[in-house]
């Protein structure tokens, strides 16, 4: 099938083929035409799969159809739960719709407002955002969302596992009514069917790939070693193999500034990226991974969607994810449009039930092995001793009374949670 047989118009053929595609994905052939019907849409769409195409091209016809006001109001709203796929979103429609006359601008959190605004005050007529972002331009009085026909919500289970479901609420609740919503999602939890279900109105179901499936195209592969040898291992296999673009997921954000600072004393070009880091310094990591000048991008899972990084030949799972969905993710980042790409996670022993709801999820075992020199440690490794002895130790002295146990519990009830995601409001 080709683009012209989706119903697509000759001027955003015209960008496609400028754009270097000739056929569409399954998901795009799936999903275009009903979009054009006027259908509200629940997509099951993996990263790298064209899914944001698959809902801007159609949007960008249907919104061609009406004369140009003078003041133009937004008339379609796509919300991402992070940074990155905002602005990678918002490269795809300006790329797609270079030959019409529609504007189009992102906002997000990270940045200074100031020149986002300004933007937005000459008008325009799909907006980009993230939910953060858009609530306090909202609440300042510089948005308005009373004319928004269509409403995207991409990537709504990462969003969901953000924290942003009583934002999402509060945004449709300041939409019209009448308006046609798409929904994409990689996996779909009872609560993003929950979301679906009070949102879309008589939808059309799009699936491109199984649910929670990874790339066909992606080799996985797991190596047991000890947590406290996986640095040296990392080094050792990206040093050895002559990878020069690997992207490493870690748990932390301190966990994935010491291994990039650990990479670059090893002579291997590396920069971390997460929510602590400003919005300029992410942009600047991931362009010059892009550009080919740093080899190793580590990241949290918040750089697991919307990194769209072509051709990405390498990732590796420095410590495996909490929620197997994530791993999911995390390796869609590689075997992207048609390429394949290699998946690798360095496992410890206290990671194995990670293992086991990973493959429960995929319904496949993973390939396991042990590399020469970095065999796991059989029983407690180092630490472990010192720890029990320490117990043991304390065990034997005197027992705090009701008095000290009573001040020690007061001390400690009410603090506040240091681990909140401060990406949150984005």
């Amino acid at each position: 099938m080709s683009f012209k047989e989706l119903g697509l118009k000759d001027s955003l053929l015209k960008a496609i083929e400028k754009k270097g595609y000739t056929t569409p994905t399954p998901i795009q052939e799936k999903a275009v035409p009903r979009v054009l019907e006027g259908r509200d849409i629940l997509a099951s769409a993996q990263t790298g799969t064209g899914k944001t195409a698959g809902f801007t091209l159609p949007m960008l016809q249907i919104l061609s159809k009406a004369p140009v006001r003078k003041h133009r109001p937004i008339r379609a709203l796509i919300l991402t739960p992070t940074r990155e796929l905002a602005a990678q979103v918002q490269d795809d429609v300006r790329t797609y719709s270079e030959f019409e006359d529609i504007r189009s601008t992102v906002i997000f959190g990270g940045v200074k407002q100031h020149a986002q605004v300004k933007v937005l005050q000459k008008g325009v007529d799909i907006l980009v955002a993230t939910p953060g972002r858009l609530l306090d331009l909202i609440n300042q009085g510089f948005i308005s969302l009373a004319k928004v026909e269509i409403l995207v919500l991409d990537e709504a289970d990462r969003m969901l596992d953000m924290g942003f479901l009583r934002d999402i609420k509060k945004v449709i609740s300041m939409m019209p009514q009448k308006r046609q919503n798409l929904l994409f999602s990689a996996t779909f939890s009872r609560e993003i069917k929950s979301l679906a279900t009070s949102l879309l109105r008589n939808p059309v179901s799009v699936e491109a790939t199984p649910e929670n499936t990874t790339a066909e195209l992606v080799k996985q592969r797991v190596i047991r070693v000890d947590q406290k040898r996986k640095t040296e291992l990392i080094i050792k296999i990206i040093w050895e193999g002559n990878w020069h673009q690997v992207l490493v997921f870690t748990r932390t954000k301190h966990g994935a500034n010491r291994l990039a600072q650990k990479m670059e004393k090893a002579k291997i070009t590396a920069a971390a990226i997460h929510g602590n880091k400003s919005q300029s310094a992410r942009t600047k990591a991931l362009a010059a991974f892009k550009k080919g000048d740093v080899s190793v991008l580590v990241a949290t899972d918040i750089a697991a969607r919307g990194l769209d990084i072509p051709l990405l030949p390498h990732v590796i799972n420095f410590e495996l994810p909490n929620v197997p969905e994530d791993y999911v993710h995390r390796i869609g980042r590689t075997g992207r449009a048609g390429a394949s790409g290699e998946a690798l996670s360095l496992v410890s022993a206290d990671e194995h039930d990670y293992v086991r709801g990973i493959e429960k999820l995929l319904g496949m075992k993973l390939d396991s092995e042990i590399i020469e020199g970095f065999e796991p440690t059989k029983g407690p490794v180092e630490g472990g001793k010192k720890r029990m002895q320490n117990r043991s130790r304390n065990s034997n002295q005197r027992p705090h009374s009701n008095k000290q146990k009573n001040r020690r519990n007061r001390n400690y009830r009410g603090r506040p949670n240091s681990n909140r995601n401060s990406d949150k409001r984005n």
